[in-house]
């Protein structure tokens, strides 16, 4: 998967999302989402909070200076908690800024800075090549999440094949090995990234068990 297949994937989820939020009024921002126990207001807070935690690693990548995503996992927690208290209209010109912004950070990335290693919020340290990859699973998978309508169907297949291959890898490396399982590639992954079992099964028939959560 090259730079600029990454950079696409991120641009298709912004719009996704954009397009999702654009049509929610206010009780729709505060319904459930479907991740659970957030409404979509805890979701959209978390993907404008999300574009400006990856411009402080893409700070960090460019000046040395480091400065981590977030300055704790409970602040980042809190400060998702205090973002369901704003209106959705300001959540949603937050998620739309906050995304722009983060565009014209990519575009304008020296080639060498993408060299640089940097620590994202598990932990993990990275070169900086990967924050698009970062962010394009947020906006694609979240904009299924928001409830609205978008499933993993509409995801890039080239996406879906590399975020399956990851979250096997990532499985596997847990102690939690997936085995062969049926269905499509957009259920199957749904179902790597811990969204449901819907229409999938083991090679053998059998309904596929639970995965533990991912994203």
């Amino acid at each position: 998967m090259t730079h600029t297949e990454t950079l696409a994937f991120v641009a298709a989820g912004t719009t996704l999302c954009a397009d999702a939020i654009a049509g929610l009024d206010e009780a729709a921002f505060a319904a459930p989402s479907a991740l659970p126990g957030w409404t979509r207001k805890h979701l959209v807070t978390h993907l404008a909070a999300n574009a400006e935690a990856l411009m402080r690693l893409l700070h960090w990548a460019t000046t040395g200076e480091r400065t981590p995503m977030y300055s704790s996992p409970e602040q980042r927690n809190a400060d998702i908690e205090a973002g369901t208290l704003r209106p959705g209209a300001d959540l949603a010109h937050w998620f739309t800024t906050s995304a722009a912004r983060l565009d014209d950070a990519l575009a304008a990335m020296p080639e060498a800075a993408w060299a640089a290693e940097i620590v994202t919020a598990q932990g993990r340290t990275v070169p900086a090549s990967q924050i698009p990859w970062m962010r394009a699973r947020e906006v694609l998978v979240h904009a299924a999440d928001l409830g609205t309508g978008v499933t993993f169907a509409d995801l890039p297949e080239p996406f879906l094949t590399t975020l399956g291959e990851e979250i096997r890898a990532k499985r596997s490396g847990a102690g939690e090995p997936v085995g062969e399982l049926a269905g499509s590639l957009p259920d199957v992954t749904a179902y790597l990234a811990g969204r449901g079992t819907s229409g999938v099964t083991t090679t053998d028939g059998a309904p596929a068990p639970a995965p533990s959560p991912w994203l």
